[in-house]
């Protein structure tokens, strides 16, 4: 099979399209034949020495994966070959490649209303959305939230769950993304070169923090006491959230079957849909993450399999 792999840390250049052994699904696995793959931060963060250790290249990139069944293993009894499905891929394989083995409990049905390469683009970024609103947030119905980078990857995802969850939205973006988010479900939508968000939102009880830096350090001036900050970029600065009488916390995403099939229901009842920024094949790969990591993107960006 064909797998985009890295041999060395370095810029999109270090991509390479080689020729790997067929996987075999262990117990507990299924064979996906790959049919599109996303790209998210994470991959070019690994590709420039984040998260894995050198001793552990080369490594095929791409944790989003949306495919069929070709096989299961050992006691597998939740998915038969020919199932359309899609997961957030453990650490230590990749879905850049034509097939991969996954563990059967990370992985759910693929929505009936997406296609492949909409079902790639959810996984990562709606379980970072899902865990980081609900598992780490507490957000419940009634409550207020503040989203930043809302019309990226999680952050467009964030918006849709929190307007499906009955809570009030407030969203910062780029004034040309005001309208998309807006449709997203978001109230109040700041365009954050124009004017601070502090001074044009309510108060929140939970604010997502997509964005870090002077952002996130802003963000708890909006937050009242009991209020929750959380965070996909480390943990926030306890002085700060302390200064405000609210919390902090910094999480990493999870793989999770249980979630994906219900954020599938959610998609084929038509209260959450994936924003595609471009689709790329295989051997561009490369220019996929370039464009990511260095252009604004609006949703996200995926790469299709031949």
């Amino acid at each position: 099979m064909k797998a985009v792999r890295i041999h060395e840390f370095g810029g999109p250049e270090a991509l390479r399209i080689e020729d790997q052994p067929l996987p075999e699904p262990a117990a507990g696995e299924i064979l996906v034949r790959v049919q599109a793959s996303s790209v998210n931060p994470v991959d070019f963060k690994m590709r420039n020495g984040g998260y894995v250790e050198k001793d552990k290249l080369p490594l095929t990139l791409g944790r989003d994966v949306a495919g069929t069944v070709d096989r299961v293993g050992h006691g597998v009894s939740d998915f038969a070959r020919g199932d359309a499905v899609y997961a957030l891929l453990p650490w230590d394989r990749g879905g850049h490649a034509e097939f991969v083995s996954a563990p059967a409990r990370i992985c759910a049905r693929k929505p009936e209303r997406c296609d492949f390469v909409q079902a790639a683009a959810a996984p990562l970024a709606a379980l970072t959305a899902w865990q980081g609103l609900f598992d780490h947030g507490g957000l419940k119905e009634g409550q207020t939230v503040l989203i930043h980078g809302a019309n990226g990857g999680v952050g467009h995802f964030a918006v849709q769950f929190a307007a499906v969850a009955g809570a009030t939205v407030a969203a910062t973006c780029r004034g040309e993304d005001r309208d998309f988010v807006r449709s997203l479900g978001a109230t109040h939508v700041v365009d954050y070169r124009a004017e601070r968000f502090e001074a044009a939102v309510p108060r929140v009880d939970l604010v997502l923090d997509l964005v870090g830096g002077e952002t996130q350090r802003r963000s708890f001036e909006v937050l009242g006491p009991g209020g929750m900050l959380v965070s996909t970029l480390g943990e926030p600065d306890a002085e700060a959230a302390a200064g405000s009488g609210a919390k902090g916390v910094g999480f990493l995403v999870e793989p999770n079957g249980e979630q994906l099939a219900m954020i599938a229901r959610l998609i084929d009842l038509g209260r959450v849909m994936p924003t595609i920024d471009q689709v790329f094949p295989l051997e561009q790969a490369g220019a996929a993450e370039r464009r990511l990591e260095t252009e604004h993107v609006r949703g996200k960006i995926v790469v299709r399999l031949p």
